[in-house]
């Protein structure tokens, strides 16, 4: 059973035979000799669905705006594929015998979730079966197992990588765990919902080292989970771990939006203290909790599409806390859809309140002299890649330490979980884990 949960749903065989069997379905259903069928039904309803679409992307991208770039061509697509198949099953039942009206629902159903295949596999946001089914995550365990101090970790020597030194003793699992965690927001009060936490397999021995620490973000709409299912997080970590004698960052993934579909903009303002929760309940959270590194040099900061965005802005407003920042595929400023809509509703319409937050307007009159970052971005990324490119020139010309990261894929998990997978090893130099 566990074979079938973990099935991939990106690429694979699985995808593969549903594409065949939702190629087969829409056959079945436009098979039909009669010419009232090809001059009246099928025309008839593609004009319709193409009307929906259209209808859909209106709502969406210009009434609801529930997030701030617009709904892909391709995924609009696949949605009225999905919209047809039905709509055909449908006028198939007039007039239609009862084996071909079963016929044209199972047909229906495959194309259905052929579309479904295909949407996810362009966001990448569902890799397995268990991922859509919203189970625990493979290899997910309770934290109070790991949540024991232990007596005599292991300190590292001052001034030399955590590497150095260390020997993994003979107990030390393969694997790293990933538990559910609550991060209260006790100063903030921001809504969070419940996080995720990793810890490195040399985490889970009596000798653990102390270890750096990475606070990672979703982006919007989305969740704290949406790392572990559609970034893989384990995995990555466990990988980097194994050519690292067990060692890794401890990661913290904490909500950034509190809803599926809010946007804080990681700030504190009217839309809620995101920024506090992030900076200060988070922050002392890790500290109370997790027996790792306490010099907050050694933390980093990272996330992608909005949890991008929130990053850099993280690192420029709090440059104390978060000195080493990976804005992977962000935006060259916080925005619910246009500067107007942010200013009114974040700052009622106070632009300067908004520019004294703005990262690009803080990199413009601040210096970050201990700070660095990595801009990454996918190469087909075509609006993300280009704002990513102000952000990275900005920064570089303000005298920020920042490196460009191209990798390949859209605005998709292909190029978030490869931004930071590509980005580990400059992270543990910067945090002090690896040697430079």
């Amino acid at each position: 059973m566990g074979e079938i949960l973990d099935s991939p749903l990106v690429f694979g065989l699985l995808p593969a035979v549903l594409t065949v069997l939702g190629g087969l379905g829409g056959a079945v259903l436009l098979a039909r000799r009669s010419r009232t069928w090809w001059t009246r039904v099928v025309p008839g309803l593609a004009v319709a669905t193409v009307l929906a679409c259209l209808l859909l992307v209106w709502v969406v991208d210009d009434l609801w705006r529930p997030f701030p770039d617009s709904l892909p061509w391709r995924v609009v697509a696949w949605l009225g594929v999905g919209l047809f198949a039905p709509a055909l099953a449908v006028a198939s039942f007039r007039r239609g015998t009862w084996w071909r009206r079963s016929g044209a629902v199972v047909a229906a159903v495959l194309v259905v979730c052929t579309c479904a295949v295909k949407i996810n596999a362009f966001y990448g946001q569902y890799p397995t079966l268990r991922a859509v089914l919203g189970l625990p995550a493979h290899g997910e365990v309770a934290f109070a197992r790991n949540a024991t101090w232990v007596p005599s970790p292991f300190p590292g020597s001052a001034g030399r990588p955590l590497e150095e030194g260390w020997t993994p003793p003979a107990t030390m699992p393969s694997h790293g765990a990933i538990s559910q965690v609550r991060i209260p927001p006790v100063v903030s009060g921001f809504g969070a919902r419940d996080g995720y936490v990793y810890l490195p397999p040399a985490y889970l021995t009596d000798h653990r080292p102390l270890l750096p620490v990475i606070v990672l973000l979703h982006g919007q709409p989305g969740a704290p989970v949406d790392w572990i299912e559609g970034g893989r997080l384990g995995a990555m970590m466990d990988a980097f771990a194994a050519q690292h004698h067990g060692l890794a960052p401890v990661v913290v993934d904490a909500d950034d939006t509190g809803t599926e579909l809010g946007n804080p903009l990681c700030l504190d303002s009217r839309l809620g203290n995101n920024e506090s929760y992030l900076t200060v309940d988070v922050p002392n959270w890790i500290k109370a909790t997790l027996q790792v590194d306490q010099d907050t040099r050694h933390w980093a900061v990272a996330g992608f599409s909005y949890g991008g965005t929130c990053s850099l802005q993280l690192a420029l407003r709090a440059p104390q806390l978060y000195p080493t920042f990976v804005d992977i595929s962000g935006q060259r400023e916080p925005t619910l859809g246009t500067r107007a809509d942010t200013v009114n509703a974040a700052f009622g319409g106070d632009d300067a309140r908004f520019r004294q937050v703005n990262p690009l307007d803080e990199l413009a009159t601040r210096k970050f002299p201990g700070s660095a970052g990595m801009i990454t971005v996918g190469d087909a990324d075509g609006e993300y890649r280009q704002q990513q490119r102000e952000v990275y020139t900005v920064a570089s010309r303000a005298g920020l330490d920042v490196r460009w990261l191209e990798v390949p894929g859209g605005h998709s998990w292909q190029a978030w979980g490869a931004g930071l997978e590509q980005s580990l090893d400059w992270l543990a130099r910067r945090t002090g884990l690896i040697a430079p």
